[in-house]
């Protein structure tokens, strides 16, 4: 009685971590930063509806990796051996269907709170489509504008979540902007540690492209937009000093230390970071940042 109950149960544990495993290594760049952004920029707050959100959160992460990773096998089998698709425990044919399913359940979900967070869904898809199918993200340029622009149609769907599908306020707004900016201007950063793999599925990356001067705009560019966002929230000058401070050291690092394993680490940093900016919105709703 125990086996025939067993079965189904290892079925479920076994799908549930190959769905983890999809969205494993961009849950910290995406998922985390995400909900830090929604709790500090929604004017509107209820377990609900933050439960809401990360699940609609991660349900298009894992439509975005699904679609992703149907077309990175031979990378990933350098890269990371782990992900479900070069670990054998689901085929690119397979992975493919999953993708297309996935959108229609993304869009059908997000069509049960308002036609607004239905269209963001739905720019998200194409943005998809446009990043995988038409092979964009072999492109250093056009991947940065597809990655800025679903990051973008990310946030605006939670934030509509949150606020019940009517208009966003200016804080809003600009932090959404602030936030499209910031990753069209630093996606890249997640290419250093994966350079030897994108080499191999053809894609020409900025890291490819520009191996040293993609490492001199991450030590220069780092310190000055971390500067420019301090300045934009107004944030007092130890909160200034303390985030040009970690902005400038992710700089330094992707320029002194060039070998995966650092690159790898470097990239967690960004990640902290890019927390970080998502942060700094919290000095215009509740002045948190003026020390």
């Amino acid at each position: 009685m125990s086996c025939i109950t067993e079965t189904p149960l290892r079925r479920v544990l076994r799908h549930s971590e190959t769905a983890w495993l999809f969205t494993r290594s961009d849950f910290k760049a995406m998922i985390s930063p995400a909900m830090i952004f929604t709790t500090v920029v929604s004017p509107r707050h209820n377990l609900l509806g933050l439960s809401c959100v990360f699940f609609w959160l991660w349900l298009h992460l894992f439509q975005f990796n699904a679609s992703n990773q149907s077309y990175s096998a031979d990378e990933d089998v350098l890269n990371k051996p782990w992900r479900p698709v070069p670990s054998g425990r689901i085929s690119v044919k397979d992975c493919r269907a999953l993708r297309w399913g996935l959108l229609l359940f993304c869009l059908s979900f997000s069509s049960l709170f308002s036609l607004n967070i239905a269209i963001a869904s739905g720019v998200y898809a194409v943005l998809v489509v446009m990043h995988d199918d038409f092979h964009l993200s072999h492109h250093p340029v056009f991947k940065n504008l597809c990655n800025a622009g679903g990051y973008m149609m990310y946030e605006l769907g939670f934030l509509l979540i949150l606020s019940r599908g009517s208009l966003l306020d200016v804080t809003s707004m600009k932090a959404l902007s602030c936030s499209a900016l910031v990753i069209l201007l630093t996606v890249h950063a997640q290419d250093f540690a994966d350079v030897n793999g994108d080499r191999t599925s053809g894609r020409r990356t900025l890291p490819i492209v520009a191996p040293e001067g993609s490492r001199i705009y991450m030590l220069c560019a780092r310190p000055l937009f971390s500067f420019a966002l301090a300045s934009f929230w107004s944030l007092g000058p130890f909160s200034t000093i303390f985030f040009v401070s970690m902005g400038s050291w992710v700089g330094i690092r992707y320029f002194f230390f060039r070998n995966e394993v650092c690159d790898q680490s470097s990239y967690r940093l960004y990640n902290i970071w890019l927390m970080g900016v998502h942060l700094l919105p919290a000095n215009a709703r509740f002045r948190a940042l003026t020390w």
